[in-house]
């Protein structure tokens, strides 16, 4: 049975907001449902590009805006920052009272959110669990959000499997596919014209977007893995290449500060742009040859618009793969042989029938207004129930 239900729903990056995006539209355009967003972490840095107000531009009242970010990047300022971040959840909280919180991935900003919404009595729904990426702290926060939720929405029945394995009940776990689908669907790219007037850039073939985030469990250098990847890029003489920023996890403005000086190298032919927003990097993906680097876009949705991908280092080990995704060691050499084999491959779009996928989004909507919440949630102990 449906209700009227207040949904908070809380983002802290450019990434994660593009995939809430149509969620937060159909939620917005729901009689029976009132949103209250919640805006945190690099949304509201004039540093990585300030997107709350991309979020403003596209139709949206940010309930409650919760500063977070301190100006480091070290493990001390990490975690500081997230201690910031659980007092303003706190606050946030008190004053909205939301009838369920929504939360999608494994930031250690909603790490924050969701113990705020535990300890507020704030049933949580969690989107994209059941994941792994080995080589980042994520990994972690993401399980930890899964046991901290009641209600999920996961990308397939291998992750489904996984979340039920933690404990969950089965019947509160659901497959929706991945969340960028509603985008590729609706096709609301900028053109490419429009693109180069953006960025000031010319577009040449090829055309590699580049995104690399710290890998904060490698015992390699933040600073050595940006120098071999660059080293391996700096080889090309041709073609376009346009960097995205790295996040703000620890050392992602020791990765930031490399690519910028390594841009300005080559002007004509390198461009790095601390945040594309939401239609920007979905059109820039729709346009690009090859992406490369380690954000978990280039092993999930990239491979669905049918882009070839370099995935560098471990930062998504453990990640299902499409044949589309060649691995490689962070080395000069093997970075440079994987793209050269990237682009040896075609796109290959015509094999990805996006239309043959349901919206995510609606079917997320349609959950939230239905579902009853078990108060205490419960373990579902598997051996148990075997056993019965």
């Amino acid at each position: 049975m449906e209700q009227y239900r207040k949904i908070a729903i809380v983002t802290g990056t450019r990434a994660e907001y593009g995939l809430l995006y149509w969620l937060l539209k159909e939620i917005q355009a729901d009689p029976n449902l009132e949103l209250q967003l919640i805006v945190t972490g690099t949304h509201l840095s004039p540093e990585f590009g300030r997107t709350a107000q991309e979020i403003k531009s596209d139709g949206f009242i940010i309930d409650w805006a919760v500063e977070m970010l301190l100006s480091g990047d070290t493990p001390v300022a990490v975690t500081k920052s997230l201690g910031l971040g659980l007092l303003g959840f706190a606050d946030a909280l008190n004053d909205l009272k939301p009838d369920i919180m929504v939360i999608l991935g494994d930031r250690y900003e909603i790490l924050g959110a969701v113990t705020a919404a535990n300890l507020a009595g704030i049933p949580v729904a969690h989107i994209h669990g059941g994941e792994v990426t080995l080589g980042a702290y994520d990994d972690s926060f993401r399980h930890v959000i899964t046991k901290m939720s009641s209600l999920h929405f996961v990308a397939n029945e291998i992750y489904r499997d996984r979340v039920i394995q933690m404990g969950e009940y089965p019947e509160s776990v659901f497959v929706v596919g991945p969340a960028c689908i509603d985008s590729f669907l609706r096709h609301d790219f900028p053109s490419q014209k429009a693109l180069e007037a953006d960025l000031g850039i010319a577009f040449k073939r090829p055309l590699l977007l580049v995104t690399y985030h710290p890998e904060t469990r490698s015992l390699i250098s933040s600073e050595k893995q940006i120098d071999h990847l660059l080293s391996a890029l700096g080889q090309w003489s041709c073609g376009t290449v346009v960097f995205t920023g790295a996040n703000a996890d620890i050392n992602g403005r020791i990765i930031n500060d490399r690519i910028i000086n390594f841009c300005a190298e080559a002007p004509k032919r390198r461009v790095f742009v601390q945040s594309l927003g939401r239609k920007r990097y979905w059109g820039m993906l729709s346009l690009a040859d090859i992406v490369v680097g380690n954000s978990s876009s280039g092993v999930t949705e990239a491979p669905l618009m049918g882009v070839p991908v370099v995935n560098v280092g471990n930062r998504q080990a453990g990640r299902l793969r499409d044949p589309l995704v060649i691995d490689c060691p962070c080395e000069k050499k093997a970075v440079d042989l994987a793209i050269r084999q990237a682009l040896d491959q075609e796109r290959d779009a015509v094999r990805r029938k996006l239309a043959d996928y349901p919206s995510p989004a609606s079917n997320i909507t349609s959950y939230l207004k239905t579902f009853t919440f078990k108060t205490p949630k419960g373990f579902y102990d598997i051996l148990w129930e075997e056993k019965r």
